[in-house]
């Protein structure tokens, strides 16, 4: 059996480096998310935020799908990179821990752009190739197995859901829930 963590798979994707006018609306758009969420991302309202008329906003990106996927690309590059530091620096013992923590505290922590990421609305098609799956490689590490890893995804995605949802009884100890996943994941292999 190979020891776990197992080491880095993919390379990082690198999306294509957008110009400063186009850092500076995404940043105006994450800014945007964070604070109203995601039906409040309208180009009409960006180009308010901005300082200029949302026709304006096309000739640097051509509309709110393309602000969508950058903001999504940054979603994934961001936890992509939390998680593979965290399985890097993990013992076998303590990884899936220590992924589900890094998972948890990153998703609360930005939680309307978790949302956005993770929500399915997006054309797949738009986003920096091998990027989804590059961001997701630190649950198979974490596992070694590729269906156990999908159920640890699955399991994480769903209690911070609920969490962000406030739909746990008002007495949960969430801690103690994040405990029993990793229990329940943790020498699966």
């Amino acid at each position: 059996m190979t020891p776990l963590p197992l080491a880095r798979i993919a390379a990082r994707p690198e999306p294509t480096p957008p110009s400063a006018r186009v850092r500076e609306i995404v940043a105006a758009g994450r800014a945007l998310l964070a604070t109203e969420g995601a039906d409040a991302l309208t180009m009409r309202r960006l180009g308010e935020q901005i300082g200029i008329r949302a026709a304006s906003l096309y000739k640097h990106l051509p509309g709110k799908p393309a602000l969508e996927a950058a903001l999504v690309d940054t979603g994934l590059l961001e936890m992509g990179d939390v998680l593979h530091a965290v399985v890097d620096a993990a013992s076998a013992t303590e990884v899936v821990a220590a992924l589900l923590a890094e998972y948890r505290r990153a998703a609360l922590a930005a939680a309307n752009l978790y949302r956005l990421t993770t929500s399915g609305r997006i054309d797949r098609g738009l986003l920096t190739p091998g990027l989804e799956d590059w961001a997701g490689e630190p649950f198979y590490r974490a596992t070694g197995d590729p269906w156990v890893a999908q159920g640890l995804f699955a399991a994480a995605h769903g209690a911070v859901i609920l969490e962000m949802d406030r739909a746990y009884a008002d007495m949960s100890d969430l801690d103690a829930t994040w405990r029993a996943i990793a229990r329940a994941f943790t020498g699966l292999t």
